[in-house]
């Protein structure tokens, strides 16, 4: 099994990033293959850019999706809703031919001093509806206090939400083994 992974944040030391980390060394122990997708080099959408041919990094980074069995998101909340990095990334992916999210097991992960990127969360389901996703409905994993659980280089310190992650991942993965009967 592989689980593809984007950061909806593109800070090096972001706590969103330090979620994929964690995701990684989970799946590793489950031997499941994962890979985070770069999104950094993606130019904002735009019709007139996508009418020239699919960007050489949106192409590269929807083939390592298209090779994933299931995906994880991992986001900020800006302002209420969901960042504009992943949107714009989602933007693209949609108008791949084939797009990679179609029909793919889906979490979604998101840390924030508040109330754990609740509202960005609910966003993002409402746009991976579009992209016809099957998205893990519990448990949710909104990371409210993120200053006391990560570490200043974006790192996951705290045991009680390394344990529920590791269940949303359990979730994903049973999802995963579900949608390919």
């Amino acid at each position: 099994m592989i689980i593809a992974g984007i950061s909806g944040s593109l800070r090096k030391n972001s706590t969103h990033r330090g979620i994929l980390r964690h995701v990684n060394t989970v799946l590793a122990a489950k031997d499941i293959t994962f890979c985070e997708v770069d999104i950094s080099g993606f130019p904002l959408y735009d019709q007139d850019l996508n009418d020239q041919g699919i960007p050489a990094a949106v192409q590269t980074a929807h083939e390592q999706l298209a090779q994933a069995d299931a995906l994880v998101l991992a986001s900020p909340e800006y302002n209420y809703s969901v960042s504009g990095v992943l949107k714009n990334a989602i933007d693209w992916f949609s108008r791949v031919e084939n797009q990679a999210f179609n029909g793919k097991a889906l979490s979604i992960m998101g840390a924030s001093p508040g109330l754990g990127t609740a509202r960005s969360q609910y966003h993002l389901r409402q746009i991976l509806v579009f992209m016809n996703s099957v998205i893990v409905n519990k448990p949710e994993v909104m990371i409210g206090q993120a200053s006391s659980k990560f570490n200043e280089q974006g790192d996951l310190t705290d045991d009680i939400t390394k344990a529920h992650i590791a269940k949303a991942l359990d979730a994903l993965i049973k999802l995963c083994q579900q949608l390919a009967k």
